[in-house]
């Protein structure tokens, strides 16, 4: 899957079995805000293309900032982003 501009150019390349799973890779990426109330409120759009065809999926994205589980490994931060998205649809690219 890939991540794309609204002209179907690619930006970034998110691995996944469904075009959500790459989705919610890319939203993890989408500047976070401080909580899921707030991050709700302030979506963004991401386009994901399949690999190897002209099918675009469209989803809303928000993130948000929240601390780790108490069972967290050491190497974990104290603070992590978790991540949503919502599908909005497909489209197909011209051309």
């Amino acid at each position: 899957m890939y991540r794309c501009d609204q002209d179907g150019g690619e930006e970034s390349v998110f691995s996944g079995q469904v075009p959500r799973q790459a989705a919610l890779k890319a939203a993890r990426r989408v500047d976070p805000s401080s909580s899921y109330e707030r991050a709700k409120e302030q979506t963004t759009e991401i386009r994901i293309r399949e690999k190897g065809t002209d099918k675009v999926y469209i989803y809303d994205a928000w993130a948000w900032e929240e601390d780790a589980p108490a069972d967290a490994p050491d190497w974990m931060p104290e603070q992590i982003t978790e991540a949503n998205v919502s599908k909005q649809g497909v489209r197909h690219m011209d051309g």
